[in-house]
């Protein structure tokens, strides 16, 4: 780097329009999106940079791999992998809440090296949810470990996070601008930085295994489990609770010959939720419908009742659901609360008449009426406005039946369409893309690209569902600001600063020196978005490793990894927006918590970086 860099218009135009988008990022008087929009434009007008180079961040490699790590995350959630994952957790933690938070977090470790970030903070919320509801330990301690976690784990691969995702860009901009005699600089694999990720998430997890409950004390809350709609929660305010199983009718059953109305008024009966015939499966069977030798049917009830029930009427029991997993599947059917309205056809009329099973495919289990409820004989219960209806049914046909207003739905409910039959689709279609990107020279874009279509083509997803599965926000937001990057490489600001710092810090070790980028880049995290300032900090830090003799790549990853590991206020990250509202965390809560665990991951990275890539 020349020792003699003057500055120039075109620098002070570049350093102007940083702190420019610093100050708008900061007041959010405009929203960011629009920023970054206005920032490629003056960059155009300026002639800052070449106009036919100016919109290749729309179509640069880290814009196209985000495109694509967004698809494949929506299919696996679509297929139910989460759900799997939740189930998963309740199993190994047994109700421990040791066990429960620590199975959360590795979970989340996890699954965020290979999903994108704020996709699975938002997907996996409602999981912390019901694993809280389930076992009653407070959301509060589950949310934020799991959120830091999340940004944690991003650091294992390149493609769960924007600033990783956009380093390889930002490192083939500057390669592009090297002076005379500079080694190119290698862009990184999908995993290279697994080494360095690793010891991040580790420590972590033990942060928050010893720590938790001293960082977050137990307190009298007043926030809910947002979705109390769990087993817990329906067998507190409804007595609705028990197992779903499997009755089979044998030819000696003296069930044979009745219909499902006769057989849920004889005593003892549970819960009949589905049926099967023949090869027809349904769920909420009418009352109408006959009985027969063969006849499966779903039933939800207490263990021994529903084995005293079989034993009486001559049923095989199947406690493992072999004709309705599918159908039963968390993301396709569920227990659902819904309000009558002042104004629903329904008031006035009795759930007999109304036929809700034939009609609509739903069961209604519980009517809950001022403070009283409902459970037995529901049918001949006359409905008032203001009822609420405690329902079973598939998602679709409850969304179908709530079309015509005549009730409220007031439970959070999926609104796609699950597809846990695609579960094998997704899972190989994912599993190519990494293969692609781990043992091949493909592009990261190319691979991730691959197991994106694989997954439209076999159905995982839909084109229109993959369109509304991309956060078009970010998506603009990146594309837009590397511009700014290129700006800063190109015009020779970033080798104007760096020069300028080393004055100053140029007899520092080099650890030193990556010490003082890393904090930087934490700074700039905090006030900024964390793309912002990885486009802001990488080519300054590029340039400061070659003006010092240090790795170039390996300041850059630095500064990828430390805007991503940031804890310390809440707006500086999305994972930790998406949690910090359900989880009701206030900034002293991200401040205790996420200033020692920024401080511990801060030299946790200088000594793996310095370990893996140290020069002799």
């Amino acid at each position: 780097m020349d020792a003699g860099l003057s500055l120039t218009t075109d620098m002070m135009l570049v350093f102007g329009l940083v702190i420019f988008t610093v100050f708008m990022l900061v007041l959010e008087w405009i929203r960011a999106d629009v920023v970054a929009l206005l920032v490629i434009v003056v960059i155009g007008i300026t002639g800052l940079m070449p106009v036919d180079l100016l919109f290749d961040g729309f179509a640069g490699n880290a814009v196209i791999s985000l495109i694509a790590v967004m698809i494949m995350g929506a299919g696996l959630d679509r297929t139910g992998v989460l759900n799997k994952a939740a189930s998963l957790v309740l199993r190994v933690s047994q109700g421990v809440e040791s066990r429960l938070s620590l199975a959360i977090n590795v979970m989340a470790g996890a699954l965020t090296a290979v999903m994108q970030s704020q996709a699975l903070a938002a997907l996996l919320l409602p999981v912390a949810s019901r694993v809280s509801a389930r076992t009653g330990v407070p959301l509060k301690r589950l949310l934020l470990p799991m959120g830091c976690l999340i940004l944690a784990g991003t650091n294992t691969t390149m493609i769960s996070n924007s600033p990783l995702i956009l380093l390889n860009d930002l490192i083939v901009s500057a390669n592009r601008n090297l002076p005379p005699g500079a080694e190119t600089i290698e862009p990184f694999k999908l995993f290279a930085i697994a080494p360095i990720g690793i010891p991040l998430l580790i420590v972590g997890l033990l942060y928050f295994a010893f720590f938790t409950r001293r960082l977050l004390p137990d307190e009298e809350s007043k926030q809910k489990v947002t979705p109390g709609r769990t087993e817990t929660y329906f067998a507190e305010t409804y007595g609705i609770d028990g197992d779903v199983m499997e009755l089979t009718v044998t030819a000696e059953s003296p069930l044979v010959g009745m219909s499902v109305g006769e057989v849920e008024q004889m005593r003892g009966a549970p819960l009949i939720l589905a049926m099967k015939n023949g090869n027809e499966s349904r769920l909420a069977p009418p009352a109408d419908q006959m009985i027969w030798v063969g006849t499966v049917l779903g039933v939800l009830g207490q263990r021994d009742q529903v084995n005293d029930f079989a034993q009486n009427q001559l049923l095989r029991v199947q406690a493992r659901l072999r004709q309705f997993g599918d159908m039963f599947n968390p993301g396709r059917a569920g227990i659902s609360e819904a309000v009558i309205p002042p104004t629903s056809r329904f008031v006035k009329q009795t759930l007999g008449d109304l036929r809700m099973r034939k009609h609509h495919g739903i069961s209604v289990l519980a009517i809950y009426r001022g403070e009283q409820v409902f459970r037995e004989d529901v049918r001949k219960v006359s409905l008032r406005a203001g009822d609420t209806l405690v329902l079973h049914s598939s998602w679709r046909d409850l969304a179908l039946a709530a079309e015509d207003r005549d009730f409220v739905v007031v439970t959070d409910i999926p609104k796609e369409e699950a597809r846990p039959a695609k579960l094998w689709h997704a899972l190989i279609f994912f599993g190519l893309a990494m293969m692609l990107g781990l043992f091949t020279g493909m592009k990261l874009s190319v691979a991730m690209l691959t197991g994106a279509v694989g997954m439209l083509l076999a159905g995982v997803l839909t084109m229109d569902e993959a369109y509304s599965s991309i956060n078009w926000k970010t998506i603009f937001t990146l594309a837009c600001l590397i511009p700014l990057g290129w700006a800063m490489d190109s015009t020779g600001a970033a080798a104007w600063v760096a020069q300028e710092v080393l004055v100053y810090l140029g007899d520092w070790p080099q650890w030193a020196l990556q010490g003082v980028i890393a904090i930087l880049s934490l700074f700039f995290a905090q006030v900024v978005s964390n793309v912002g300032a990885t486009v802001m900090m990488v080519p300054m830090a590029i340039n400061i490793a070659l003006a010092s003799n240090g790795s170039p790549a390996v300041y850059a990853l630095i500064v990828a990894i430390s805007t991503s590991n940031t804890f310390i206020i809440a707006n500086a990250n999305p994972v930790l927006t998406i949690v910090g509202g359900p989880g009701g965390y206030r900034r002293r809560d991200f401040l205790k918590v996420g200033l020692p665990l920024t401080l511990l991951l801060l030299i946790t990275l200088l000594i793996s970086v310095n370990v893996m890539y140290g020069r002799p």
